[in-house]
C-alpha cells in the first residue's frame, strides 16, 4: 500500500500563464514533507496504482482555509518517491482562483514562488517542481 499522498500545488495565471508554486514551511510539498532518504521514481516507471485525489484535495482546502473547488487536480501527472517504509505518491493540483490565494498562503506560513526561486528546496523537490513545470506549460 502506497503512503499518504503528498500535493504539488501551483497557480497558473490565466492571462499570462505564469505558473507560481505554494512554498510552505516545511519544502514545496503539502503538507508533509518527504523523508530525507527519499528518491523520485524515474518518469517512464510505469504506474499501476492510481490515487484518487478527492479526498487529499479537499483536506487541502481546508488547511488553507479556501472554499470548496479552490483547488483541483491536475488529470494524469504521475509521479512518485520511494522510501524505506514505501511509496509515497505525489499528486499535483492547481489554485483555480484568477490571482493566487496570497492570504491562505501567508495563513500558513507559505508564499508562492517561481521554479526560479526554489533554491531552499530539496534536490527531489525541485526535481518535482520541473516536472510538475513541464507537464503544465508542455
Amino acid at each position: 500500500m502506497p503512503l499518504s499522498p503528498r500535493l504539488i500545488l501551483v497557480h497558473k495565471q490565466s492571462t499570462s500563464g505564469r505558473l507560481r508554486f505554494l512554498s510552505l514551511p516545511d519544502g514545496m510539498l503539502a503538507f508533509v514533507p518527504l523523508p530525507e532518504s527519499a528518491a523520485l521514481r524515474d518518469e517512464d516507471y510505469p504506474v499501476t496504482v492510481e490515487i484518487h485525489p478527492a479526498a487529499v484535495i479537499r483536506a487541502a482546502e481546508s488547511r488553507l482555509a479556501l472554499p470548496e473547488n479552490s483547488i483541483e487536480p491536475v488529470a494524469d501527472f504521475h509521479c512518485w518517491a520511494d522510501t524505506p517504509d514505501g511509496d509515497i505518491p505525489i499528486l499535483l493540483a492547481a489554485f483555480t482562483t484568477i490571482d493566487p490565494p496570497f492570504a491562505a498562503a501567508e495563513g500558513c506560513g507559505g508564499r508562492f514562488i517561481a521554479i526560479t526561486e526554489a533554491r531552499r528546496a530539496s534536490e527531489v523537490e525541485r526535481n518535482v517542481m520541473r516536472r510538475a513545470y513541464e507537464f503544465i506549460l508542455g
